[in-house]
Formats: C-alpha cells, structure tokens, sequence
C-alpha cells in the first residue's frame, strides 16, 4: 500500500506529551493517528470528551474534605467582606 504524508499544526506541548503517549504504548505516532483517524471514518463521528479524571493527590484531599463536612470540621460560614475581614484579623 502506497503511503503518504499527512501534517499537522499542534503546539509543542501537545507533540511531547504525543511522542511520550506513543512510546509507553510502544508504537509510533503515525499508528495512534492512523487508527483515530480510521475510526472516525469508520464510525463517521468524532468523539470529544471533556471529562477529567482527579489525580491521586485531588482524591485524597476530596476525601479529607467529605469527612470533614460529616464532622463539621475546618469550616466557616459564609460571610460579608467585613466579616471575613474580622475573621482573618482573628487568626
């Protein structure tokens, strides 16, 4: 099968975090793209997703925020700017 060159415009971050994606997964670049690209000729859709996974880190301190709220720990009111102002002239 004859091959040719397809390029893109992409900013240097996204390249590097690409080329490193590929490497763990052991193939090159073109293989990931090629296959993206076959799959949305296949399905004749593109499939964009904006959700997000937390880190570890973010996990743990969500945790930490969920039992404090069951323990009515490390909290404060809601309060005007006066208030808050008085608040932190407190601590």
């Amino acid at each position: 099968m004859t091959k040719t060159i397809l390029n893109i415009k992409t900013d240097p971050q996204t390249k590097l975090q690409i080329q490193e994606f590929a490497a763990e997964l052991g193939v090159p670049v073109s293989v990931i793209m090629n296959a993206q690209i076959k799959q949305m000729l296949r399905d004749r859709k593109i499939v964009l997703s904006t959700e997000l996974e937390p880190t570890p880190y973010l996990v743990k301190i969500m945790e930490q925020v969920e039992k404090d709220l069951i323990a009515n720990k490390n909290m404060t009111k809601a309060m005007n700017a006066k208030e808050a102002v008085a608040y932190l002239k407190s601590l």
